[in-house]
């Protein structure tokens, strides 16, 4: 499977407890961080949910 690389923007300050929760899952936890991991449709549904906090780095 291909790899995508994904950037926390947005800080999780005030944001819902599920939102917080999934970006703990991706291992966001600080601003800028990039973590890399297999596009699967569970990834990209997390990714999904969060897009407004996230951008996903090529």
């Amino acid at each position: 499977m291909a790899t995508i690389k994904i950037q926390q923007v947005k800080s999780t300050i005030k944001c819902p407890k599920v939102q917080k929760q999934t970006m703990e899952a991706l291992g966001l936890r600080k601003m800028n961080a990039v973590v890399e991991h297999e596009a699967t449709p569970s990834i990209l549904g997390m990714v999904n949910k969060v897009k407004h906090l996230v951008k996903v780095v090529e």
